[in-house]
């Protein structure tokens, strides 16, 4: 009975223990730090967890030769800054330009320690909460019909902490080492833990597994001290240029393509690791032999009796035998700490190091458990950038803003325009928007129009991928259709084996923008919403559904589509054909002339001229209009000149002068010129 009665206070107590958040968030990396610093800025209930003393842990070792290879380019020849966003690949989100990524390095590939600080500043600055020291080492749920999702999410730490909270946030990002088991794979070394002093591999052979960034750093490193370097992974090297996929392997980091190429010794060999088997003979060399030849022999046999590749085929490409073998085969998700309950299942693929999540970042097994940051790239995986900073604080906003919607009734921002803002609103944030730029293809700005097409609302950087779900996710109605807008690259630019620097790579002509090749400016036309099941059935590689009408904004060398022949006008026209109105602006004469010779006056004239909406007419519009030959040059008739010009009559016939336009005769009206 005593012993009844202590357990059920035990239970009781650790009832009592739970402390309760609506949010909470685990992680404080960069996309943990973004997601606290919306919630914050919102005013609600959360909690940042984070296992080590400070933000960021992940950037203190890697990588490991403590070079980023995000851009931080600090000079655009612009001061705006959205547009600048568009090429500072560091800095997060924030309302405070002390926060801004260039005010802590000025390398354009920057140190990892410089992200460390920015991220300890970002915290600090900003008073988030983040509770540092708090490993969660088990997370599953308990039902509850009172829930926000139907149920709670039950957070326990390493010192049986426990916490309570109805919507959860992973941001823990992917620090796993992938590993890869073979017989002999106990001589490898990791990424993780390899030396990064050159001199350690001073005259060694060294034989790397993998083909990313992390590989091709560690050898980069190494390439002036090393007898030879061979690389080896199951797929091809895939550029980054080539594939506009800056998770790909970047220049900064190829140096030895160009031994490879040059012949220098050095070699890129492509094969399944898990086929793999190294052997260590007694002077500590490894040899590299295939699984198969190892499979029917005494394990306890010398190693002069094992059959080596060479033994069969005298030229075997690894035939030479390596002094150290090296791992960097990336990282993957850390699925240990979820309970089954949650359902935290991986992709499948090469997707399969990643949690499955639906488009809206929302885990596909558990209703409010979202997945940020790098975790999150299964939605766009080797397409965008969304498991990098410059992409993630752009779709972690989207997340945020989708929950205020869900729990708080607060729809995703938006502005309402007159139809007549309707071209210079697109040319705008194709010129300027960062989220757009960074997250093409995933992102789009959605344009809902109002009923008769009288005016539009603009919503800004939504998940194309849940367009259908759209008056669910934002709270705003698309009743009358809709324009998406959207950047892209051409079809069939972008693949590892795609010669990018082709003579006539370029299109430069209006006619043939459908066919360009850089990231340009793509507007969708829907007359209604698209349904969950055309999203399914949309091409492939489409982002979105046919429409029933598209229109490619021509590429620009210098992404700048202000052109009004070769970017506004065409855009001008497509508008105006889908909606069958005229988006022109007029000058009052145009709007007095169509007030007596049209039945429906062009918008513009609708919502400005009519209401007595528009410029005033003065002296300096007058001459300027006759210098332009948009008006013809009346002598104006001065009937005061015979009182002073101080007499309150002349004064008053002075200020008529400056501010009236003459009127013209009715019959000049229809040569006047539009804006």
């Amino acid at each position: 009975l005593g012993l009844a009665l202590y357990t059920g206070s035990l239970c009781a107590a650790s009832g009592a223990a739970f402390l309760y958040h609506d949010y909470c968030v685990i992680g404080a990396g960069p996309s943990g730090l973004q997601a606290a610093y919306f919630l914050q800025r919102a005013g609600r209930d959360y909690v940042v967890f984070e296992r080590s003393h400070a933000p960021g842990s992940f950037f203190a070792l890697y990588p490991r030769h403590r070079k980023l290879i995000s851009i931080n380019k600090r000079y655009t020849g612009k001061s705006n800054g959205e547009f600048n966003l568009r090429h500072d690949w560091n800095s997060l989100l924030s309302h405070d330009r002390r926060l801004l990524f260039q005010r802590y390095s000025r390398d354009f590939f920057p140190s990892a320690d410089a992200m460390v600080r920015y991220l300890e500043d970002f915290a600090s600055l900003l008073k988030l909460r983040v509770q540092y020291n708090t490993a969660i080492v088990h997370v599953t749920l308990e039902r509850d019909e009172q829930a926000w999702n139907g149920h709670y999410f039950l957070l326990t730490d390493q010192d049986r902490q426990n916490y309570k909270c109805s919507s959860l946030m992973v941001a823990t990002g992917t620090w796993v080492p992938n590993v890869v088991n073979f017989p002999g794979s106990e001589y490898v070394e990791g990424y993780e833990t390899v030396s990064i002093n050159p001199e350690d591999f001073a005259g060694q052979t060294v034989l790397i597994l993998g083909r990313g960034n992390s590989a091709f750093e560690t050898a980069e490193n190494i390439l002036g001290v090393t007898n030879f370097i061979h690389m080896v992974s199951r797929s091809r090297v895939r550029l980054s240029w080539a594939t506009h996929y800056v998770g790909d392997l970047r220049a900064i980091n190829n140096g030895l393509l160009d031994t490879y190429q040059l012949k220098s010794l050095d070699g890129l060999l492509e094969g399944d690791l898990e086929d793999l088997a190294i052997v260590k003979d007694k002077k500590g060399k490894l040899h590299i032999t295939l699984r198969f030849y190892l499979e029917n022999r005494n394990t306890s046999a010398d190693i002069n009796s094992i059959i080596l590749p060479q033994d069969e085929l005298d030229n075997f490409a690894t035939r030479a035998p390596y002094d150290r073998v090296i791992r960097c085969l990336g990282w993957k998700f850390d699925f240990s700490i979820y309970n089954r309950s949650l359902r935290m299942m991986p992709g499948k693929g090469n997707k399969k190091k990643y949690p499955q999540i639906k488009p809206s970042y929302e885990s596909r097994g558990t209703r409010g458990l979202f997945v940020l940051g790098t975790a999150s790239h299964s939605v766009d995986f080797r397409k965008s950038a969304g498991g990098f900073i410059h992409g993630f604080r752009y779709t972690t906003r989207a997340v945020h803003r989708l929950l205020e919607n869900r729990h708080h009734g607060v729809p995703w921002p938006s502005t309402v325009y007159p139809i007549t803002q309707l071209t210079n609103s697109i040319i705008k944030r194709v010129n300027e928007a960062s989220g757009l730029y960074q997250m093409f293809s995933v992102l789009a700005d959605i344009i809902l129009l109002r009923e008769n097409a009288t005016a539009f609302e603009y919503l800004e950087e939504y998940p194309v991928g849940v367009l259908a779900e759209l008056e669910v996710h934002t709270g705003r109605k698309a009743p009358s259709g809709l324009f998406v807008v959207i950047m892209e690259y051409g079809r069939n630019f972008s693949g590892a084996d795609k010669d990018v620097f082709y003579y006539n790579r370029a299109v430069g002509e209006a006619q043939h923008a459908w066919q360009s090749n850089f990231l340009h400016p793509v507007i969708y036309y829907y007359k209604r919403l698209p349904t969950e099941h055309e999203m399914r059935l949309r091409p492939p590689d489409w982002p979105l559904p046919r429409p029933d009408a598209v229109h490619h904004i021509v590429e620009d060398f210098l992404t700048d589509w202000t052109a009004p022949n070769a970017h506004i006008l065409p855009l001008r026209r497509f508008l105006e054909n889908c909606l069958g109105t005229d988006l022109r602006n007029f000058f009052a004469e145009s709007c007095f002339l169509f007030a007596f010779t049209r039945q429906k006056l062009p918008p513009f004239c609708q919502q400005g001229y009519i209401r007595m909406q528009g410029l005033v007419g003065s002296e300096g519009l007058r001459r300027h209009a006759e210098e332009a030959g948009l008006l013809e040059d009346y002598a104006l008739t001065d009937f005061s000149s015979d009182r002073p010009p101080d007499s309150p009559e002349g004064s008053q016939d002075q200020l008529l002068r400056d501010h009236v336009v003459p009127v013209r005769p009715l019959q000049h009206l229809v040569n006047a010129k539009d804006e």
